[in-house]
């Protein structure tokens, strides 16, 4: 029961896409509680399902609304139950979505959830809203201040949104709108209140990150450098990461803190896209290869156990079998430990949508040869930790009996089977063994 005694209202929510949408789908599910709802891990037993939409890859919408015919039969048992569709295919697809779906009771953006206490109670009184605006105010303020229950050891903290850079294959701008950093004094109260609820690690996120500027105590706009800076002065936080990043904003501050900041994980994720300079300046990218195989020597003096992620487009349009080796050249000189790679998807209202594009059979030959490249690096470096002593943090049991499961620095899965493993500790482990996407190890 609430504490008006009614009986609490089951919330259901569905997280595509980024870390970013995780992040607020929390917030999201702690806005509704504020109206009497309690999460379930389970569809068929929600009062509100929530589906927090992402829009970056092909078909993103015909995913939603294919998801929405297999929610068709629980409303149909259900009359009562409300659906709704936020993020960011709510944002681009707004009112067609209530047109081509009529079991959607309401649309909401990823600026305006912080309304949707006041959406539901629409819905409610017999509305079906749509809010998908960019407001002046900023949501933050508006959230609920209510305690966090969250006491997993790692967590998002959204600390910037949006994107100026406009590349040419990308949604962001226009569903996430101009980048915005938020205050320095809202993400160390934010910061230290996972921590006492037991939070050890923290990523920092943002479209783009370390394009971070927000005001600092000091009247000042603070970088990214300086507020990671800060939250390693916080008691209790043992790690710090942040994603994702653009070559072009990677300062020489930040920089440095990869080599002064120990709770700074020697891990980055840094997309370049392609290795040619001709397709990075089609996709508006504004940096050379050579700038970003120059930008990674500079990091890795600072940092040299730095382990490099990155994204790959393959078979953006114009790409010729020349652009694409360039590309295969910049992966052998970087050598990655983790990387994603896709095929060039058109996404509706970005430049490159009305361009040619490369043959799909064309495209499928080169993904397969730049993923095999890929892993081969992949597995390399996982092979090279057998033997070494690294620092876990444990985060959750595993799949075996007696086992625990944790994060090294360099974001490595990790499984060890040893009671005395426990879940929030930082513990070292010595690598035993490495598989295909973790590695084994014994407590030292």
């Amino acid at each position: 029961m609430t504490a008006s005694g009614t009986k609490p209202r089951k919330l259901f929510i569905k997280t595509y896409g980024c870390q970013m949408n995780v992040y607020d789908s929390e917030r999201m599910a702690e806005a509704l509680g504020g109206a009497g709802y309690v999460t379930t891990d389970r569809a068929e037993d929600a009062d509100m399902i929530l589906l927090n939409t992402c829009h970056i890859r092909e078909k993103a919408a015909e995913k939603v609304y294919s998801e929405l015919g297999r929610l068709k039969p629980l409303k149909a048992a259900n009359p009562d139950l409300r659906i709704g569709i936020a993020g960011c295919v709510a944002q681009a697809e707004g009112e067609e979505i209530l047109r081509r779906a009529p079991v959607v009771d309401l649309v909401v953006g990823p600026q305006t959830y912080h309304r949707l206490p006041a959406l539901e109670a629409a819905v409610r009184a017999g509305q079906r809203p749509v809010d998908t605006e960019f407001p002046e105010e900023d949501k933050f303020d508006h959230l609920p201040r209510t305690p966090r229950t969250r006491r997993a050891p790692t967590a998002f903290l959204t600390v910037q949104e949006g994107c100026d850079k406009f590349c040419a294959f990308c949604v962001v701008p226009y569903t996430r709108g101009a980048e915005i950093s938020r205050p320095v004094d809202r993400l160390m109260a934010e910061a230290r209140d996972l921590v006492e609820r037991g939070v050890r690690e923290i990523t920092l996120l943002g479209q783009n990150v370390n394009a971070y500027h927000g005001a600092g105590p000091d009247g000042r706009d603070w970088s990214l450098a300086r507020l990671i800076r800060a939250m390693a002065g916080i008691d209790g936080l043992e790690r710090i990461r942040y994603t994702t990043s653009h070559p072009n904003d990677m300062d020489d501050d930040l920089i440095a803190a990869h080599a002064d900041t120990p709770k700074l994980m020697p891990y980055l994720h840094l997309p370049v896209q392609s290795g040619s300079d001709r397709i990075l300046k089609a996709m508006n990218r504004k940096h050379r290869a050579e700038d970003y195989l120059r930008l990674i020597e500079r990091l890795r003096a600072a940092r040299p156990d730095l382990l490099l992620s990155g994204d790959f487009i393959v078979g953006f349009p114009g790409e010729t079998d020349a652009d694409f080796e360039d590309t295969m050249n910049l992966v052998r000189a970087v050598g990655y430990g983790q990387a994603y790679s896709f095929k060039y998807s058109a996404r509706p209202g970005t430049p490159a949508a009305e361009r040619a594009g490369v043959a799909p059979e064309v495209m499928d030959a080169r993904l397969q040869r730049l993923q095999a490249l890929l892993a081969e690096q992949q597995r390399q470096q996982q092979e090279a930790m057998v033997g070494r002593e690294v620092d876990v943090l444990f985060e959750k049991p595993g799949r075996m009996a007696g086992q625990m499961v944790g994060k090294s620095d360099h974001l490595h899965a990790v499984h060890v089977a040893d009671h005395r493993a426990r879940v929030g500790a930082v513990m070292r482990v010595r690598i035993t063994q490495s598989a295909t996407h973790s590695l084994s190890g014994e407590l030292v």
